[in-house]
């Protein structure tokens, strides 16, 4: 079973849950080769986090972010006030929902629900640019020359 390893570089997004579930498949053309198989989606970052949910609705990631900022209020007496009021809620929100999903794979798809996507969730106010390493592994459809994916970095 082949696997693919690559980072992707997201723009900076402003506070809130920001679906990205078309980013990662554009970074991974090789995806339509994976007949079965999972995707492994990772943030490299402590105040940031990454979820599945909801991606019909607008309202939806509008009551995710004003239901975590009730959870981890910036009024809180944090000990950790160093990197600035919206820090250590961003902290806690992120240890709530992960740092990383795993997909299957179907046929070249992600076998994601019909009302489901790949979300981001900026807990920042101001949290730059990030960083997702997208680890690709499964059965490959056969081809002509290989049934081995290409080497990237």
């Amino acid at each position: 079973m082949p696997w693919l390893q690559r980072q992707l570089r997201l723009p900076e997004f402003p506070r809130g849950f920001h679906l990205v579930t078309d980013l990662v498949v554009g970074a991974l053309p090789e995806l339509a080769r994976v007949q079965v198989g999972l995707l492994h989606v990772f943030i490299q970052h402590t105040s940031a986090s990454i979820t599945i949910n909801e991606n019909a609705d607008p309202d939806v990631p509008a009551d995710l972010e004003a239901s975590f900022n009730h959870l981890a209020s910036e009024q809180f007496p944090y000990r950790h006030t160093v990197e600035g009021p919206d820090d250590m809620p961003a902290h806690v929100k992120a240890a709530m929902l992960g740092s990383s999903v795993w997909v299957p794979i179907a046929d070249g798809q992600l076998c994601l629900g019909t009302w489901q996507g790949v979300y981001l969730c900026e807990h920042r106010n101001h949290g730059g640019p990030r960083r997702l390493v997208l680890t690709l592994q499964g059965e490959w459809f056969p081809t002509a020359s290989s049934s081995s994916p290409p080497v990237s970095k």
